[in-house]
């Protein structure tokens, strides 16, 4: 790929997520009453099925750790999430999800895999 290539790619990336993010918000919010990061975060703590550290959703929701806690914080003031102190390290914070988290999410699913079909169904499919 040539410096243009690469230039329009990045510009067409940018385009998709903005794209994808706005029509995210607009659907889960109004059919679900979740964020795309509220949702994120659910579907990362219902797809390793146990409690996860605070640093390990960092790692995996692409938040700063200071963003992730203000969604955890919402997540948690909604009955969504709950929070517990690591036993071995003080400092340590595990997010565990609720069966009404674990309800919410599965009632989102369909909403959230239907936006990023429509969005994506021009795409290329990626192989493994």
């Amino acid at each position: 790929m040539d410096a243009d290539d690469v230039v329009e790619t990045w510009h067409y990336v940018l385009a998709k997520h903005a794209k994808t993010m706005c029509a995210l918000e607009r659907e889960l919010g109004a059919r679900h009453g979740l964020g795309p990061s509220e949702f994120e975060v659910l579907d990362r703590i219902v797809h390793h099925d146990r409690k996860l550290r605070i640093q390990e959703l960092c790692d995996e929701v692409h938040l700063s750790q200071s963003a992730l806690s203000r969604v955890v914080g919402r997540l948690e003031k909604a009955a969504l999430v709950s929070r517990d102190v690591c036993r071995d390290d003080r400092r340590g914070v595990y997010v565990r999800i609720t069966d009404q988290g674990r309800a919410r999410h599965a009632e989102a699913v369909p909403t959230h895999r239907a936006v990023l079909a429509e969005i994506f169904s021009e795409a290329p499919a990626l192989t493994n």
